[in-house]
């Protein structure tokens, strides 16, 4: 296990078409999103903190020209802090290959990270970096521009109640519990 705490053979790349870390077996050939069995996932947030996580600007998005004035019309652009639990639609991550807790335990660490957002410690982007299961983590939660129909109903309709610069309260998906922030 080398610094990025996965195991022998894998490594971290980088997915130019969606702009986000995946991981890589170069012996078996066999990418994916999720890390793979056996990761030190400690190791792995450390090192996708340091090598991985954005500048700290949300400025464009990966395919978004750099010009454009506001948001596509009747699209809005949200970032959000996932939080999976075992009862989740995919219970794994880029931080953890199988998500063992429960959906009790996951509300319990959503409501301290949105504690910590509404008191001012830090933002939502700044957290999604380190502790969001979404790998839009690697762009401080940013999921782009999207539109009706386009993400779960529960995730749209809070989404598109929001103001920019709004956060929601916690959001339940079949993905896992959400906090949502309207950006544009």
């Amino acid at each position: 296990m080398d610094e990025t705490g996965l195991p022998a053979g894998w490594e971290v790349r980088h997915s130019n078409s969606k702009n986000l870390p995946y991981y890589f077996n170069a012996v078996e050939k066999i990418s994916r999103w999720e890390p793979p069995t056996g990761t030190d996932t400690e190791k792995l947030k450390k090192y996708m903190a340091q090598h991985h996580s954005g500048s700290g600007s949300i400025g464009g998005t990966a395919g978004q020209p750099q010009q454009q004035q506001g948001p596509p019309e009747g699209k809005i652009r949200a970032a959000h802090l996932l939080v999976k639990h075992r009862e989740s639609r995919r219970p794994a991550s880029w931080r953890e290959s199988e998500i063992t807790r429960t959906k009790d335990e996951a509300a319990t660490i959503i409501r301290a990270h949105e504690q910590r957002i509404r008191a001012g410690e830090a933002t939502l982007g700044e957290l999604a970096t380190t502790e969001s299961d979404c790998s839009s983590a690697r762009k401080r939660g940013d999921l782009g521009y999207f539109g009706k129909g386009d993400m779960q109903k529960e995730f749209e309709d809070a989404a598109f109640a929001l103001q920019p610069g709004q956060m929601s309260g916690v959001v339940e998906t079949a993905s896992g519990l959400h906090l949502i922030e309207r950006l544009e």
